[in-house]
């Protein structure tokens, strides 16, 4: 079995531009190698936007880090449904654009899951901010790109504070304080099925949690109830994706909320789930069959 593993070109190891983050993938592609190695099989690190490749030399795509996608959606869409068409690609094109835009999370919110109370805005301006905190209800408050990745082009806000430019459609989130106390609780499911969770803390003078801004990481295990919040995510879809990430952050009335449910590039943390590499190409191999 030869399988593609997307990247972008900013976390391949030759590049001469490398993410700050590109570390992750790193860590993302030494664990699958290894897995992979042992079954004498291969995985193969390339640029997703790479014209050259001939997708239909591979049995399979997965989709990893490709972190650039946020700035060229449609690009980035219209190359995942090229590849579908030579091989079959994980996680599929149309969940991929599904979960693309942050919406979804109106779908699954709908469908019973418990979301961060959140305010879709397709213009930002000042007066638009300032009915988000009146409709939220809170005095401080998070702005998200709808299609954004790794916090960027993100803010935090109090009532009062200077409006920045935000030239994209975004979503205003209520600011949780678990996030600077608790931290982040994540969830890694393989094919329907957990795999570990971890939590993602801050740097002191932050409350982002990805390590571009000093976040940190660690092994968690979660409590039965916290564990059937984030399989209840899972179990709303209509189909269990290869791998999904399960971010939640706990209310105020200390039951777990999803901040996101990420299906398209989301590092996996190998470090705090050392199986993760043979869950995954064990996976894999089944749905190939």
């Amino acid at each position: 079995m030869r399988v593609a593993y997307l990247a972008c070109e900013l976390t391949l190891p030759d590049s001469p531009e490398r993410r700050p983050d590109a570390f992750e993938h790193d860590q993302m592609a030494d664990c699958l190698s290894d897995a992979f190695a042992l079954h004498g099989h291969e995985i193969a690190a390339m640029s997703w936007d790479d014209a050259t490749v001939d997708w239909s030399e591979f049995d399979a795509a997965l989709i990893g880090s490709t972190w650039d996608y946020q700035d060229r959606p449609d690009a980035f869409l219209a190359r995942l449904a090229h590849i579908e068409s030579e091989t079959r690609l994980f996680n599929p094109s149309t969940l991929v654009r599904w979960n693309s835009r942050k919406t979804y999370l109106r779908d699954l919110e709908a469908d019973g899951v418990r979301t961060v109370p959140t305010l879709w805005l397709d213009t930002s301006g000042e007066t638009d901010v300032r009915q988000a905190f009146d409709a939220l209800g809170s005095d401080d408050i998070v702005l998200k790109r709808q299609v954004g990745a790794n916090a960027e082009g993100q803010f935090r806000l109090k009532r009062g504070d200077p409006v920045p430019a935000m030239p994209h459609p975004m979503m205003a989130q209520t600011f949780l304080p678990a996030i600077r106390t608790e931290g982040e609780l994540s969830f890694i499911f393989i094919d329907g099925d957990f795999s570990h969770a971890l939590v993602k803390s801050a740097a002191e003078s932050d409350y982002r949690i990805q390590s571009s801004y000093g976040g940190r990481e660690r092994a968690h295990s979660p409590s039965p109830g916290d564990m059937a919040g984030a399989a209840a995510v899972i179990d709303s879809l209509e189909d269990a994706p290869l791998y999904a990430r399960v971010d939640m952050v706990r209310g105020a009335d200390g039951d777990l909320l999803l901040m996101e449910l990420e299906l398209i590039e989301p590092f996996l943390y190998p470090l705090q789930g050392k199986g993760l590499g043979p869950r995954i190409h064990d996976a894999l191999v089944r749905r190939l069959s």
